[in-house]
């Protein structure tokens, strides 16, 4: 039983930075310990020994080959987060966006750092595929569609594309969302309890990590290094999309009467206001260095003693 509190705990961490754009549940797995049995586990959802087993009915054989009782303690944790902080974030995101994207913001920075350090020796091909990553990522958070359609196809989409962030030590599921038009749409679904819009995410995610986590298990048997240095640009890049500070170009009025961005652009912030030092800056700042913080304990922690 302690076993499982401690996975029903990393659960909830991995949850807890899952419902926000900043940290994959990814990266939050590889730092506590629990990543290759994850994708493990789910990868075995997608192999033959499962599906044979199944197709026989043979219930026992088949919850063994995909280690359920691992994925119902890990899944209840993320579920859990997912529940109890949805509601505050939506409210933070509107109410104070540059300080709760400051702490997202030191978070990935953090992350950077934590999923670099699984390189041992970084060389030329390594840098190589860093660079690529971050230019990657730094053009497409700015050619992201303005606007993204409600239907149940994309909705499905959706899931399945951030379910594939969501495993990917760098890549922050909802993040994804957040460049897909839908994380708000999903935060709300989540608060107003609305069980059709969820279905459809949900449903589009479980085809998407099992179908990804294959693949997923593939690249890192046989090219680790280069698939960590490409994860790690690609979250160097998505830094543009969190940068705390916008100036908004252009908005539209959404079916629900609330003003929506549509046009951004990064700007610096004020230092000085009413003849001091910008207070908004100070806590900004102060909640990205914890934003960091936070991350670096976390792995020395999970690490446990030396």
């Amino acid at each position: 039983m302690r076993d499982y509190a401690g996975l029903i705990a990393r659960g909830f961490l991995m949850g807890s930075v899952d419902v926000v754009p900043g940290v994959s549940g990814g990266t939050m797995a590889l730092i506590l310990g629990i990543y290759e049995e994850l994708v493990g586990s789910i990868r075995a959802v997608g192999r033959p020994a499962f599906w044979r087993a199944a197709l026989r009915l043979r219930i026992g054989p088949a919850l063994q080959a995909i280690n359920l009782p691992f994925l119902l303690a890990v899944g209840s944790g993320i579920g859990l987060a997912i529940i109890t902080l949805a509601r505050g974030l939506e409210w933070l995101l509107i109410h104070q966006p540059v300080l709760i994207w400051s702490f997202f913001f030191g978070l990935v920075l953090g992350s950077v750092i934590t999923v670099a350090s699984r390189i041992r020796r970084w060389r030329v091909p390594l840098w190589l595929a860093l660079a690529a990553g971050a230019t990657g990522a730094y053009l497409l958070v700015g050619v992201v569609p303005l606007h993204t359609p409600n239907t149940w196809w994309f909705l499905l989409l959706s899931g399945a594309v951030a379910s594939c962030a969501m495993i990917l030590p760098g890549i922050s599921g909802a993040f994804i969302l957040v460049l897909l038009g839908k994380y708000q749409v999903v935060l709300s679904a989540v608060n107003q309890r609305d069980f059709a819009t969820l279905a459809l995410v949900v449903a589009g995610a479980a085809v998407g990590i099992v179908s990804f986590a294959q693949l997923l298990g593939w690249l890192f048997r046989r090219y680790h290094d280069l698939t960590i240095a490409l994860l790690t640009g690609l979250m160097l890049g998505s830094l543009r999309k969190l940068w705390p500070w916008k100036v908004v170009l252009e908005s539209v009025v959404d079916s629900h009467g609330e003003l929506l961005p549509t046009v951004e652009r990064n700007q610096l912030p004020a230092l000085l206001v009413g003849g001091g030092v910008n207070p908004e800056l100070l806590f900004a700042i102060a909640l990205a260095a914890a934003g960091f913080v936070v991350v670096v304990l976390v792995e020395r922690w999970a690490k446990g003693p030396a």
